[in-house]
């Protein structure tokens, strides 16, 4: 870790006078809740284990809170960020605060789901505060795109941070659980209260800590046909996946074929089931509706809408960075 001056970081009334200056209002279109507090920055930051060596990828760096704290940690930090006024002020508050580290730093102006490639050696983590309405999307593309991502920490709103995270026979487990399981071992990693954000939320956030497998999935079958079957399971999750997956196999009987085959109960219900077990069950489709050839990978993880469940109003609350990216 390099020497950095001692009030480096923003508190909030640096916040304040940066928006001010900048002419931004937060607003709850882009979840634009920015924090204000140094040591919430740096307990994040703590607890996603950055190293000396990492290259930090950041989606929604905001006025830049978290960033200036990563800087502090880690050997280069990219952030991705697609407002304009953010994104033109980010490189000048950098280089104002850490003048020493301001070499180390990238940005890249862009909606963080249209980004394939970013700028310098290949990241080694990701660490970001993502709004409710985008966060598992956005999540779920990151890995998929940037493989050499070992280690994610995320700051979501409570009840998506309990989706990502829930075991097989939670009744929150669902599409976002399995997928994120596809990639990397889940966990909750903390709570965020209320009071560190400007302007205060209405609800509280989570850390949910991603640590990619050392070892891919064992199966045959492609990540675009397991997604397909974790969709096909939550889209209709009361019913039994005899019945939820017919569409998916062609017919019930079909359905109950490939179930069978994969060692699973045809009256299971997908809350039930491991990711091992969907893949288990993609493996063993009816020859009859696989397609000819393996389809390119989709640039964009499908998140089954029913299973989102998205609360009426503050739907973006809790984060910090630009809705339309993170």
């Amino acid at each position: 870790m390099s020497t950095t001056e001692p009030d480096a970081l923003l508190g909030p009334a640096d916040i304040r006078e940066l928006a001010a200056a900048l002419g931004v209002r937060p607003t709850k279109q882009r979840g634009q809740n920015f924090v204000i507090d140094a040591n919430t920055v740096r307990r994040i930051v703590r607890t996603a284990e950055v190293r000396p060596e990492d290259v930090v990828v950041e989606i929604g760096p905001g006025l830049g809170s978290l960033t200036l704290a990563l800087l502090e940690a880690a050997d280069r930090v990219v952030a991705v960020e697609i407002d304009d006024v953010l994104a033109g002020a980010l490189p000048a508050t950098v280089a104002a605060r850490l003048p020493g580290r301001a070499d180390r730093f990238a940005l890249v102006h862009s909606d963080a789901m249209l980004v394939t490639e970013l700028p310098g050696p290949a990241p080694t983590a990701l660490v970001a505060n993502l709004p409710y309405n985008v966060a598992v999307p956005v999540l779920l593309t990151m890995l998929e795109r940037f493989p050499s991502i070992e280690r994610t920490l995320v700051m979501v709103q409570a009840e998506v941070a309990d989706r990502l995270a829930a075991k097989p026979g939670n009744k929150v487990y669902g599409v976002p659980s399995v997928k994120a399981a596809w990639y990397a071992d889940v966990k909750r990693a903390g709570s965020i209260g209320r009071t560190v954000f400007w302007p205060a939320p209405n609800v509280d956030s989570g850390l949910v800590s991603l640590v990619r497998r050392t070892e891919p999935i064992r199966t045959t079958a492609s990540r675009t046909e397991v997604f397909a079957v974790v969709d096909a399971a939550f889209a209709q999750r009361r019913k039994t996946l005899r019945a939820a997956l017919a569409g998916w196999a062609g017919s019930a009987a079909a359905a109950e074929t490939a179930l069978v085959a994969a060692g699973v109960s045809p009256q299971a219900r997908g809350e039930a089931l491991t990711v091992e077990e969907f893949a288990a069950i993609a493996e063993n489709k009816p020859e009859v509706n696989k397609p000819e050839a393996d389809k390119p990978e989709v640039s964009r993880p499908e998140v089954d809408k029913p299973e989102v469940n998205k609360p009426e109003d503050d739907k973006t609350a809790g984060n910090e960075t630009s809705g339309s990216e993170a």
